[in-house]
């Protein structure tokens, strides 16, 4: 694999002796995306469209469903004026995403509402993030105000909820008991951390901040989808690399089945072949963990950040240590 330089401007190129392919084309290495597409950007298939040599394609695993019935009650919310941290009358002092899904919900929500220039909550009200996907799908809604959101740097819930603690105990609107429960938009499958961290018994009570939870999509496994990474597999096979990009122990069985690499013989076997190769990332440890307790297979690279520049990294890293130990 050809090794991967990191530049100042911390983005990645490669140099690399183009490859002969079945149609005499420098080679080219494929990123299969196990995840559905983002709208309206996707961070990681810009990031391994700009970065050669890489190729970025999605297999989506799941399949996304937006629950409509909940998505009314955030635009009844939004129109009466209930999001409103500075409102004594709201009934909620801001929102929490940490899914692209639920911000999806979010976004069709005020595509149906955006009939004035007014902001679609009033400034001051925060809206909190838990990565950088998030906050830039957030940041293309032009119709909410400047410096709304937080928690872009944060990378996971538990930092999440330890942010939301410090900053929103220090709004003003904070300041005066009771203060306003924050409304978190999720889907049928999360995690507990955020509500339980904010809610603790071990934190003063005027530290406590109440969250409801409001489910806005569901989530299903995507029939096709062992076909559909099948198929992509097949239509690389002349790439002699390829990596495999892994977002949740969802599909994680089917992925090493299609790849032959269910068994620890099997995998140890791959380890030792000298011909096509295939490796496998995992955005963060909760993945990487499952790989390894539950299906015995240890993923090549598990990214420190989850993130595309964080999966990047992984790969450059793993790249250049492959690299300096070649014969």
């Amino acid at each position: 694999m050809p090794p991967i330089v990191s530049t100042p401007n911390t983005e990645y190129v490669t140099t690399m002796t183009p490859v002969a392919t079945a149609g005499n084309e420098a080679a080219k290495i494929p990123v299969l995306l196990l995840k559905t597409k983002s709208l309206p950007n996707d961070g990681y298939e810009e990031y391994f469209t700009r970065t050669e040599p890489f190729v970025p394609e999605f297999v989506p695993v799941l399949v996304h469903r937006q629950n409509q019935k909940n998505l009314s009650l955030v635009k009844e919310l939004l129109l009466s004026g209930g999001i409103n941290a500075g409102q004594k009358g709201a009934q909620y002092g801001g929102l929490i995403f940490t899914s692209q899904r639920a911000v999806e919900g979010f976004m069709s929500v005020v595509e149906e509402i955006r009939e004035t220039d007014d902001y679609i909550i009033p400034r001051g009200t925060p809206l909190y993030t838990v990565g950088p996907a998030t906050s830039r799908a957030l940041a293309s809604i032009s119709s909410l105000p400047p410096d709304c959101i937080h928690g872009t740097d944060t990378g996971n819930g538990g930092n999440l909820a330890q942010f939301i603690l410090i900053h929103y105990n220090s709004l003003p609107s904070s300041q005066t008991q009771p203060k306003l429960p924050l409304l978190f938009l999720v889907g049928e499958q999360r995690r507990d951390i955020i509500p339980k961290t904010v809610t603790s018994e071990a934190l003063p009570e005027a530290q406590r901040i109440r969250i409801d939870e409001l489910i806005v999509y569901e989530t299903g496994v995507m029939e096709s989808f062992e076909e559909d990474l099948i198929a992509s597999l097949k239509a690389n096979e002349y790439a002699p690399v390829q990596w495999v990009v892994v977002f949740s122990p969802t599909g994680c069985k089917t992925m090493l089945r299609c790849l032959n690499l269910l068994n620890r013989a099997m995998s140890e076997q791959r380890r030792g072949s000298k011909e096509k190769e295939t490796f496998i990332a995992t955005i963060g440890p909760t993945t990487r963990d499952y790989l390894i307790k539950e299906l015995a297979f240890e993923p090549d690279v598990c990214a420190s950040k989850p993130s595309p520049e964080g999966v990047g990294q992984a790969i450059a890293d793993f790249t250049q240590d492959r690299c300096s130990k070649a014969p």
